[in-house]
Parts: structure tokens; sequence; C-alpha cells
């Protein structure tokens, strides 16, 4: 009981960290989440969050670097690759035209991909029950994003794109993990994976001008505060828990965590006034019924 009650402790805490990245986004690339008043580019945000998180872990990633069989190394950097850098670019650039609600929907998709890649590449055995409540919480997920998108005009579809490509990547990463990498402390794989993207993040920040700007302003102090927040927390912080809620859990029940962040991702948008149907709140309850499903 002890056991399934600190799952659950870790889920929540994982739905309230990346519930809140999509917020994080916002207030480092818009002033006031004025889309008029644009601060840093979402290739800046994005490789902020790389490198915050990349160099509080370096004290981690020394001593990993010892102990961590070398034939995994590749993985480690893979992980990296797969499960937080390219999601970073795409979440940011995606977040450009689409709101935070529905690319926090969208991250619902995760562990029905984590399922067909699984099944596909990774020979994951699954069952009937829990294929049906992914589907069922994905069914949720498709309601949220309808009830963001009612009322408005024609949705980006390229930047749902974006979404879909990142929760795709996440699906690999999960595998990938919970196949080749079930050995190595959760530690080790969060600092490995995340000091291996500082030098491609500190070449994008320098290529698109960042260190040009006037970065002593407040308001890109607080727009580069915010994106180094999301580092530590929505990244190394939150991948830690994640990948040690896999290895707990396994990674079809660590991956329904997206199934949790439009919660939280509403709950911001009711901070910023936005308006919550009933149409909400059926969405969120199916969510909750599949999440439910999946993991009985």
């Amino acid at each position: 009981m002890k056991f399934r009650v600190i799952n659950w402790v870790i889920f929540i805490a994982l739905c309230l960290i990346w519930g809140s990245s999509f917020e994080l986004m916002k207030l480092g690339m818009f002033e006031n989440h004025d889309l008029s008043k644009p601060l840093l580019t979402p290739y800046q945000v994005a490789s902020l969050r790389m490198i915050s998180a990349g160099v509080i872990m370096i004290p981690f990633a020394l001593k990993a670097l010892k102990e961590v069989p070398k034939h995994l190394l590749h993985y480690l950097v893979l992980s990296g690759l797969l499960g937080s850098f390219f999601p970073a670019f795409l979440f940011c650039v995606a977040e450009t035209k689409i709101g935070g609600g529905i690319a926090g929907s969208l991250n619902s998709l995760t562990p029905l991909f984590v399922i067909i890649v699984g099944a596909l590449f990774f020979k994951l055995v699954t069952n009937t029950q829990k294929i049906i409540g992914v589907l069922i919480g994905l069914s949720g997920s498709c309601v949220l994003i309808y009830a963001n998108t009612k009322g408005e005009a024609i949705p980006n579809y390229l930047s749902i794109g974006y979404v879909i490509v990142a929760t795709f990547l996440y699906g690999i990463n999960v595998n990938m993990i919970t196949k080749k990498l079930t050995g190595v402390p959760s530690t080790q794989i969060a600092a490995v994976a995340f000091c291996s993207l500082i030098i491609p993040s500190l070449i994008i920040l320098f290529i698109t001008g960042y260190f040009n700007l006037p970065l002593g302003e407040t308001k890109y102090i607080m727009a580069t505060s915010a994106s180094s927040v999301l580092g530590v927390l929505g990244t190394a912080v939150a991948s830690i828990l994640f990948y040690v809620l896999m290895k707990r859990a396994g990674g079809l029940f660590a991956s329904t965590v997206t199934y949790g962040i439009p919660f939280v991702a509403i709950g911001w948008g009711l901070i910023h006034h936005e308006a919550i149907s009933i149409i909400h709140i059926i969405g969120l309850i199916i969510i909750l019924c599949g999440v439910y499903l999946a993991n009985k």
C-alpha cells in the first residue's frame, strides 16, 4: 500500500511541475503573455532550459561517467535528445501559435505512443484493458482539445503536429529506458543526458543572438529566469522523478502522467481569466476514467 501511495505522490508532483511548464514557456517568450510583445525566441527559451538542466546536474554527471558502463553511454545521450532536447524545441515553437491548454492536452498522446512504439519496436506485451484505458484517456484529451479550440479561429495544425511529434519521441524514450537502462540509476540517466546537451544548446543561443540582447533589462531577466526555472524544475528534477516512477511502476503508468497535465494547464488558464466550460469538465472526467482503467 505504501509503495503505491509513493507512486501516486510522484505522479501528482510530476503533473504539477510539467503542467506549469507551459506557463513558464509563455513567460520566457512573451511579456505578460502578450503575443504582440515577444521577448526570447522559442529556440532561446528551449536552449536556456537545456543549459540550466545540464548545469545543475554536472556534479552528478561526473560521478555517473565513472560508474555507468561505457557501452550504455550512447543510450543516455540518446535519451537526452529524444526525451528532452527535441521535445523542448518542438513545444516552444508550437506555443507561439497554440495555447498551453491545447499543448498540455495533446501531451496526453504519450501513453498511446508508448504502447504503439513498444509493440512495434520493443516487443512490449500489453493487454486489452490497458489499451482500452489509454484510448479512453486519449478520447478525453480530444474533448479537451475541442473545448480549447471551440469558438476560435482554425487551429494551427502545423504547431499541433509539432506537439504530436514530441509525444512520439517521448514514447520512444520511455520504451528505450525501460528496455535498455533498467539497471542504471535514475539520477545517472538524467545527469549524463542533460550534461551532453549543454554545448549544442550554447551554440544555438549564440547563433540566435541571445547574447546580443539587452539582458540587463528587467523583462529579459524575468524571461531568462522563467526559462531557467523551467530547466531546473521542469526538466532536471521532473525527469529524475519520471525515471524513478518508470522504474517503480513501469513505463505505461509513468507515461499516464501526461493525462494529469491538462488539469494544471487549465488551472493556469483560470488564473489568467480563461473561461472553463462544462466540456472541459467532461474531458477531465473521461481522462480520469482512462487513467484508472489503464492502471487498475
